[in-house]
């Protein structure tokens, strides 16, 4: 067998053992929620309206193995518009994915926060069938109060890996 056929079997080893998920702690400037992301996250803000206002709407995201991992999250001045608010998001994600028929379900989070899990098929905007994974979740501040939505996105989602993404969820 020649050099190049061995560097070659030896490299196509190697790229055949490399995990698609790469699994690694993220933090952010906006918040004290520490993430665990499969890839390094792109950040994006923007402002949204939400709570009759406009409010900023931080983001970090990335996609790996064929899914879409992102992490939002929003701070409202009243903490009593948390669930109003909440309410809003979830709605407007579901019709963003013309979901039918999404299976929700109580989440706990790490240090004893509590939030909301949906499962749910829909599509995307090109008419394609996707299935997702979302969280919503606040956090009570003394200057108001953080909301949250982590979501994983792909044609089929793994539930294992929604898992590790969603329980690597944690305050600091």
């Amino acid at each position: 067998m020649s050099i190049r056929c061995l560097f070659f079997l030896a490299w196509a080893g190697l790229v055949a053992c490399s995990p698609a998920l790469n699994w690694r702690t993220v933090r952010s400037d906006a918040h004290a929620l520490q993430m665990l992301l499969p890839c390094k996250p792109d950040h994006a803000s923007r402002d949204v309206p939400m709570a009759g206002s406009t409010v900023a709407l931080d983001m970090q995201g990335c996609d790996a193995a064929g899914a879409t991992f992102a992490v939002s999250h929003v701070h409202l001045a009243d903490a009593r518009q948390a669930s109003a608010a909440l309410a809003g998001w979830q709605a407007a994600t579901l019709a963003n994915l013309h979901a039918a028929n999404p299976q929700q379900q109580p989440l706990e989070l790490h240090g004893g926060q509590f939030g909301v899990r949906w499962a749910l098929v829909g599509q995307r905007a090109d008419g394609h069938p996707v299935s997702a994974q979302a969280v919503w979740f606040a956090r009570i501040q003394t200057n108001g109060v953080d909301l949250f939505n982590a979501v994983v996105v792909a044609d089929k989602v793994d539930a294992a890996v929604a898992d590790t993404f969603f329980t690597g969820l944690k305050f600091e």
